[in-house]
């Protein structure tokens, strides 16, 4: 279960059902990245967790009258149960719906590590531990490190008590399982994929072509015609240069990964030609979406 700072706890929970009524008019579509527990139903975000995991849920999810979210054994069953107006004030309090789903995967964490087998109430560890499960589940599903980090950073104690570990002891759980996720996206993207007949062939991104990987140039402001956001790679800096070369900050310099070239698509105007990218189309909106037409990313 959360420990909460006291003073925050109540201060959520005397403004909760003004900021459920925001959160109902301000949530994003059901099927958007990160929707709510108050617009969509919980069930629908612990789904989500579960796909990403790939794990059947064998327990059940039951809104209660509580002061946040627990998990808990009961009559032999596993249940999470959660407060509404607690979860619909945190999304509100953090200014992003990540934060109701980082406690959900928090409990859900709680159950798959086994903590609930045992009788011995929360410890720091434990805690940890699920700690650092939420943030693994949230990278998966595409939040950003700040975004897994938002409620804890807002609502856990400075210090370590008997069953809490510190805050920042809880934010480097959290960093830890997000760097995991990411390193394994990040693997994955790079590793050999098989084709519709089942042969696995080597994909793109693994390609290193040393002509290529030689090619740095020099970048300074005038010539950034915008940043280039992947969502695979929330923390490499990508950008389009008014040559409409794609580029990639790296630790040696500024790496060409590829060029911007036009279709005859109006939807889809121009997609980047690249030896380390799989075919990326850029919307006449500036969102980047692949061969499936799924969005992968956006120019800022």
């Amino acid at each position: 279960m959360l420990y909460l700072k006291k003073l925050t706890f109540l201060l959520l929970l005397a403004f909760a059902p003004l900021l459920g009524q925001v959160a109902t008019a301000a949530a994003p579509a059901p099927d958007g990245p990160g929707a709510t527990a108050t617009a969509v139903g919980a069930r629908d975000i612990v789904q989500e967790i579960i796909n990403v995991i790939g794990l059947k849920p064998r327990f059940e999810l039951q809104p209660a009258d509580i002061e946040n979210a627990a998990a808990v054994v009961y009559g032999g069953k596993r249940y999470i149960l959660y407060n509404e107006r607690f979860l619909a004030a945190i999304n509100n309090a953090v200014h992003t719906d990540w934060g109701g789903v980082s406690i959900l995967a928090h409990e859900i964490g709680h159950h798959l590590n086994g903590h609930t087998l045992s009788r011995s109430g929360s410890n720091p560890e434990d805690e940890l531990e699920a700690d650092e499960f939420s943030g693994f589940v949230l990278r998966k599903m595409g939040a950003s490190k700040a975004e897994a980090q938002a409620a804890i950073e807002l609502l856990s104690e400075e210090e370590t008590s008997r069953t809490h570990p510190g805050k920042r002891y809880r934010l480097a759980a959290i960093s830890r399982g997000w760097q995991t996720a990411n390193e394994q996206l990040l693997a994955s993207a790079n590793a050999p994929q098989p084709d519709n007949r089942g042969i696995v062939t080597e994909s793109r991104p693994a390609r290193q072509r040393p002509a290529a990987t030689a090619q740095r140039v020099a970048l300074d402001s005038r010539s950034v015609l915008t940043r280039v956001n992947f969502n695979e790679a929330p923390e490499q800096q990508f950008y389009l240069t008014t040559r409409y070369n794609l580029v990639r900050m790296t630790a040696n310099g500024v790496q060409v990964i590829g060029r911007l070239a036009k279709t005859n698509n109006p939807d889809y105007p121009f997609y980047f030609e690249s030896e380390y990218l799989d075919t990326v189309f850029v919307t006449a909106e500036g969102y980047l979406v692949n061969e499936r037409g799924q969005e992968v990313g956006y120019l800022s």
